[in-house]
């Protein structure tokens, strides 16, 4: 079944839970799609994974569009979001609507993500009002890491967890389609979704919320600069991808790759006329 803004929030108002990994290239993007997940993010968090960068201040709208083509291609019934860059909509409202019409005309996203609460709410008005869906990113919003000073929990205090629901609030009345709740803690996660019409994605943000988002190679273990208290192995896959690169190499450098069975024949007169 087609995902949509429709079947998403119908989703929510069933009591279904929603499942959400990221993707930044037309394979991975195609195999998310066949094992069924409601939607793919094409995060920022490429700018960590794949470009090897630091943050993801770094990335780009031009990185931004490569790779969500790229995974709209491969995802045929699979929700595309796409991740706005950092300060591709902080500077105007008119420059949000523009990078965002460049990630659905582009890229061929079906719906954009922005970080931040009542201060970008106009921004996702605008967005929405040019028939734009819009997911928006609450609690430890990476693009505003040197303002939190570094990976933190959000919303532990009883002021700083106010903000929260009423960022929450306002995102929901402003457009949104659904927000991700990162690294907050999970009870206001929880009271955040009941309050909500729209449907909540976590990550780090505990089981109360309508839906879960991993970045695929964090679940896979494929990257191991560092591991999330949030992220669950699933599958050693980094570890199998060594073996199996050693493994061809061992057979390459020891001549039993490529085997006859990998190979092409040619009739021996064709080759004798040759010397």
């Amino acid at each position: 079944m087609k995902n949509t803004v429709v079947t998403i929030q119908q989703a929510k108002e069933n009591g279904e839970k929603l499942t959400m990994l990221t993707a930044y290239d037309y394979s991975t993007a195609k195999l998310i799609d066949e094992a069924g997940i409601n939607m793919i993010l094409v995060g920022d968090s490429l700018g960590m994974v794949v470009l090897g960068y630091e943050d993801t201040l770094s990335v780009t709208m031009e990185d931004m569009i490569h790779h969500t083509a790229a995974v709209a291609r491969g995802a045929k019934n699979t929700f595309v979001v796409a991740d706005m860059p950092f300060m591709s909509y902080q500077t105007s409202v008119y420059d949000a609507v523009v990078n965002a019409g460049r990630l659905m005309k582009e890229g061929r996203a079906q719906a954009v993500k922005l970080e931040g609460g009542k201060e970008v709410a106009e921004h996702i008005r605008a967005i929405t009002n040019a028939s734009i869906p819009v997911v928006s990113h609450l609690g430890l919003t990476p693009q505003s890491l040197n303002a939190f000073g570094g990976f933190k929990v959000q919303g532990k205090s009883e002021e700083a967890a106010k903000k929260l629901l009423e960022d929450a609030l306002a995102v929901e009345e402003a457009g949104a389609v659904a927000v991700v709740l990162e690294c907050v803690p999970a009870k206001l996660a929880e009271l955040i979704s009941k309050k909500l019409r729209i449907p909540t994605i976590g990550i780090g943000a505990g089981a109360g919320c309508d839906g879960q988002v991993l970045v695929y190679q964090d679940m896979l273990a494929m990257f191991s600069d560092f591991k999330p208290k949030f992220v669950k192995h699933f599958a050693q896959i980094g570890e199998q991808m060594k073996a199996a690169f050693a493994a061809y190499s061992e057979e390459v450098k020891n001549g039993t790759f490529p085997a006859a069975e990998h190979t092409f024949k040619i009739d021996d007169e064709v080759i004798e006329k040759l010397y």
